[in-house]
């Protein structure tokens, strides 16, 4: 059963494998670059291989934001359309995607009334998930 202290998604290879990776290998480069431009050392080999791991290292964190970003706006469009539902008005304008992200989690019956004690308190996202009584559970976001 998801919460608020287990709801964080952590992919395994991502996290702890090639993100580590791709930092370790940028900084290696740098050091090789360093060293190669010091002690008179190929220069061109070492400019490369900083290139192309700075290109790799900046892509690959890129590619998660750019997700991140998409599975935002999806959430903002399920959830407008759930807020919809179960009031019949507009969601508030006024809400961030970060607050709409995090009261996602909020069950049906919660969620009208939560929507409008984030606008009116400024609730930030985690304490908008530390409000929920009723835990929705969201598996597919990463």
């Amino acid at each position: 059963m998801q919460n608020y202290k287990n709801h964080a998604q952590i992919v395994p290879v991502f996290h702890y494998f090639l993100a580590p990776l791709a930092l370790l290998t940028t900084l290696s480069a740098i050091v090789y670059w360093v060293w190669s431009m010091t002690n008179e050392g190929p220069w061109i080999p070492a400019s490369l291989i900083l290139l192309v791991a700075l290109i790799t290292t900046i892509g690959l964190f890129f590619a998660r934001l750019f997700a991140t970003k998409v599975q935002d706006r999806a959430i903002r469009a399920e959830e407008s359309l759930r807020h919809y539902i179960l009031t019949g008005k507009q969601m508030d304008s006024y809400l961030t995607i970060k607050q709409i992200v995090a009261l996602r989690f909020a069950s049906d019956e919660e969620f009208p009334h939560l929507c409008r004690e984030t606008i009116e308190e400024n609730l930030t996202p985690k304490e908008i998930k530390q409000e929920i009584k009723n835990w929705r559970a969201d598996h597919n976001r990463v």
